[in-house]
């Protein structure tokens, strides 16, 4: 075999490690954690071969990756805090960008915690069933935010549009329906092809990934992919992308229609309450076709540039919506305002004990 194909190996320790990570986790995916725990004993090792100049700037890497990864988790949180602790805040609108934002914080987990163990480490590897089950994670969180997102616009539309019906429409029911099937189709169809991947028919005849973590690159390991994979990787774009997007459009094209057609007051409260959910969508929309393209990129793109643009994946879109909905959302901002005012005072009066 070549030096990468020695990657596999027979390592009980690292098998052990395994099993104590699926015991930890067997409260949210039992099925994918039996199977990695009933596996065979050889663990496979796959090379994370997009990282560039470690031995310079791994440091600096960890760094920035570090404070982005505190940011996130706090800029983030921060907002829901809010919106849980202010009662007139209890609003569909605002459960769905809590439940956004929450959302971005376990996208974020799905990929930092790993990138920054790589940066510290002298090889930059990870087991093919700890692959797996980033890539699980990845493609249930990463989809959640479009229908997320439709569930907003939908909201929107119904308040803006249809203002008599609105209570008797999103009511706490319904708001519960939407958030339970925003998670459960994206989990859904990310386990079809963990599933198929998991196979023991899929033979690897490459141990090098072109990235940082584990995204659809992983469909590159493979000696051939299966054509039912590729089939259903095309009906799962359609299906979790392209269709939440065309009802996104179809829902802001019919709220700006209404709005044009009525006073000033209505424009402006549309104008206030859509403007950032498109905003969202629109960075959301561009870095999803990144990710769909940069593996079918094979050459063309150096590698530091291909590091810069697949960490943009992680980095940007979890930063730019809290954001966004905190200083966009004129509700959101009066509180975050009176949050950080409560804060200096707290710091003004007893300096000595921080």
């Amino acid at each position: 075999m070549s030096g990468l194909g020695k990657l596999v190996q027979k390592d009980s320790v690292e098998t052990d490690r395994v099993e104590a990570g699926c015991q930890t986790l067997t409260f949210l995916i039992p099925v994918f954690c039996w199977y990695i725990m009933n596996n065979d004993m050889n663990v496979t090792y796959i090379l994370l071969d997009g990282y560039v100049e470690m031995s310079k700037y791994k440091y600096v890497y960890f760094l920035i990756m570090f404070s982005a990864y505190i940011l996130i988790i706090c800029s983030n949180l921060t907002i829901v805090y809010l919106i849980w602790v202010n009662k007139n805040l209890h609003e569909p609108m605002y459960v769905f960008i809590a439940a956004l934002l929450v959302n971005c914080v376990f996208y974020s987990t799905a990929t930092y915690p790993k990138l920054l163990i790589d940066f510290l480490s002298e090889k930059q590897k990870i087991t093919y069933q700890a692959c797996l089950l980033q890539f699980y994670f990845f493609y249930f969180v990463g989809p959640a935010e479009f229908f997320l997102l439709a569930a907003m616009s939908y909201d929107r539309y119904v308040s803006i549009c249809r203002p008599l019906l609105y209570p008797t429409i999103m009511t706490n029911t319904t708001v519960t329906v939407f958030l339970v099937f925003s998670w459960f189709i994206p989990a859904c169809h990310a386990s079809i092809p963990l599933i198929m991947l998991s196979s023991t028919k899929v033979k690897l005849c490459n141990f090098n990934i072109k990235g940082v973590f584990c995204n659809n690159a992983i469909y590159t390991l493979q000696c051939a992919m299966p054509r039912s994979l590729a089939i259903f990787g095309v009906f799962a774009i359609l299906d979790v992308v392209i269709l939440p997007i065309l009802f996104i459009l179809f829902s802001y094209t019919k709220i700006m229609i209404i709005s044009y057609r009525s006073c000033k007051e209505v424009r402006k409260k549309a104008a206030e309450t859509c403007l950032p959910h498109l905003l969202v969508l629109f960075s959301l929309t561009l870095l999803s076709v990144y990710d769909i393209c940069i593996v079918r990129v094979e050459s063309g793109i150096s590698k530091p540039a291909r590091l810069i643009m697949t960490l943009q994946i992680v980095l940007y879109h979890p930063l730019f919506n809290p954001f966004i909905y905190g200083f966009k959302m004129k509700e959101i901002y009066k509180h975050l305002k009176q949050f950080f005012w409560r804060v200096k005072m707290v710091l003004t009066k007893n300096p000595q004990q921080f």
